[in-house]
C-alpha cells in the first residue's frame, strides 16, 4: 500500500463518528478528505479537505471519490452506485457497497439473518402499513420502516389492530415482540486479508418510547457462554459477508438465553464510543485498520466502563446550550465528548459522556450523576 503521507482517504459524512475518526487517522499522518452536506458539519473545521456536497448524489460523490484511494462511510444514506462505480475505476471502497446496500434495507437485512441460518426475531414483510392488518396474530410487533430508519425514527410498536393509526407509512416489516432479558451489542473488525477481532459485548438500556441507546455499560453483565456465543455469532456473520471493515452488530438475548442477531451497522457505533478510553483499541482506529489493511489492534477492556449520550433535551431547539458540563467534569473517571452541533433537537444526538471505573456500582452511580445534571437546551 502506499506511504501513509501520500494516501488519500475520504469519509462519506462528516457528522460525530467521522471526527472521532479524524484523531486516529492523524496519529498515523493521514488526512482525511470529508463529504457532508451540512456546511457546519462536526468534522467541517477539523480537516483542510472538506467538501460540502450530497451523500445521496451520485454525481457528487463519484467528483468527490474520484481521486482517492481508499473510500469509507460514517453512515449508511449514500448512494451505492456511485460506490459501485468508484470501485470499478480503482477506488478501494469499504464496507463494499453491496453490503451497504443490504444494510440500507432492513427486509433485505432480515432475509439475509434467515437465508443463512443467523437467528433473529420472527418477521413478516409489509408491502405498506395496511399490510399490517392482515396479521393480527402475529402482534405484539413492532414496526420498522424498510429504509432510513436512524436515531430511533422508523420504529413504531403496535400492540394491537387499535395501534394501526400510529403505523408508519410505507414498505417495512413487522418484527415479532422478543421477551427481552438484556439488550447487548458485539462491535467486530475484519481487515482485507480476512483477520477479525472482537470487541467484548457490551450492555445497552434504551431511552424509554425513543428507540435509542440513552447509556451502555461495559464488560455486560451476562454469562461467560453467553458473551461466547454473541462473539461467535458476529464474527460468523462477518466473515460469510467478507465485509472490510468494522461492523456493529447489536443483539437480544431472551428470556430463555437465545441469542438474537437485531440489527447491524456497517461502521463505527454508538455502541463503541467508549473505547476511546476504555479499551486499549479504539473501535475508530479499529475501522482504519481493517479498511488499510493493518493488524487488528488489542481490543482488551482496561478498565470497566460506561458511555452515556446527551440528547436534546424535550422542549428546547435552537442554539445549543450545555448546563452541568462543570459539575460532571470534577468528577473522577468523566470524559466529555461534544460534537459540535450548533442546533440542538429534542432527542437530537449532541455528544456522549464516557466513563471508567473499577466497579459496575461505581459506573451506575455516575450514570445516574451525569443523567441528573447534564442537560442539553437552547439559549
Amino acid at each position: 500500500m502506499k506511504a501513509f503521507t501520500s494516501l488519500k482517504a475520504g469519509v462519506l459524512g462528516g457528522g460525530q463518528l467521522g471526527k472521532m475518526l479524524i484523531q486516529p487517522a492523524m496519529d498515523l499522518n493521514i488526512s482525511l478528505h470529508i463529504l457532508d452536506p451540512d456546511k457546519e458539519a462536526p468534522c467541517s473545521k477539523l480537516t483542510p479537505f472538506f467538501t460540502q456536497g450530497s451523500l445521496q448524489d451520485y454525481d457528487q460523490v463519484m467528483e468527490f471519490g474520484k481521486d482517492l484511494d481508499v473510500l469509507t462511510i460514517e453512515i449508511e444514506k449514500v448512494n451505492t452506485k456511485a460506490l459501485k462505480d468508484l470501485q470499478k475505476k480503482g477506488v478501494q471502497v469499504f464496507p463494499q457497497p453491496e453490503i451497504i446496500s443490504m444494510i440500507q434495507d432492513k427486509r433485505l437485512q432480515k432475509k439475509y439473518y434467515q437465508e443463512n441460518g443467523f437467528p433473529t426475531s420472527e418477521f413478516v414483510l409489509l408491502e405498506s402499513e395496511a399490510d399490517i392488518a392482515k396479521h393480527e396474530s402475529f402482534l405484539p410487533a413492532f414496526q420498522k420502516s424498510a429504509r432510513d430508519g436512524y436515531d430511533g425514527r422508523g420504529v413504531q410498536k403496535i400492540s394491537s389492530l387499535a395501534d394501526i393509526e400510529k403505523a408508519l407509512p410505507g414498505e417495512g416489516l413487522l418484527e415479532k415482540a422478543v421477551d427481552i432479558k438484556k439488550e447487548i451489542a458485539v462491535i467486530v473488525s475484519r481487515n482485507i486479508d480476512g483477520e477479525t477481532s472482537a470487541f467484548p459485548a457490551v450492555e445497552l438500556v434504551y431511552h424509554e418510547g425513543q428507540n435509542l441507546v440513552d447509556y451502555l455499560i461495559a464488560p455486560a453483565e451476562i454469562k461467560p457462554e453467553i458473551e461466547t456465543r454473541a462473539k461467535e455469532l458476529a464474527l460468523s456473520l462477518v466473515d460469510k459477508l467478507s465485509f472490510v471493515g468494522l461492523l456493529a452488530v447489536e443483539m437480544f438475548v431472551d428470556q430463555q438465553e437465545n441469542v438474537l442477531i437485531n440489527e447491524i451497522a456497517p461502521r463505527p457505533h454508538n455502541s463503541g464510543h467508549q473505547t476511546i478510553e476504555a479499551n486499549i483499541t479504539s473501535q475508530y482506529e479499529q475501522h482504519l485498520r481493517a479498511i488499510l489493511n493493518l493488524p487488528a489492534g488489542d481490543t482488551a477492556l482496561m478498565c470497566p466502563s460506561a458511555m452515556v449520550n446527551l440528547l436534546g433535551e424535550p422542549g428546547y431547539e435552537g442554539e445549543a446550550h450545555y448546563e452541568g458540563i462543570e459539575k460532571i467534569l470534577a468528577v473522577s473517571g468523566v470524559h466529555v465528548h461534544l460534537y459540535g452541533k450548533k442546533i440542538t433537537k429534542p432527542y437530537r444526538k449532541m455528544g456522549h459522556v464516557t466513563i471508567t471505573g473499577s466497579f459496575r456500582a461505581e459506573l451506575a452511580e455516575k450514570v445516574e450523576l451525569v443523567k441528573n445534571y447534564c442537560k442539553v437546551i437552547s439559549k
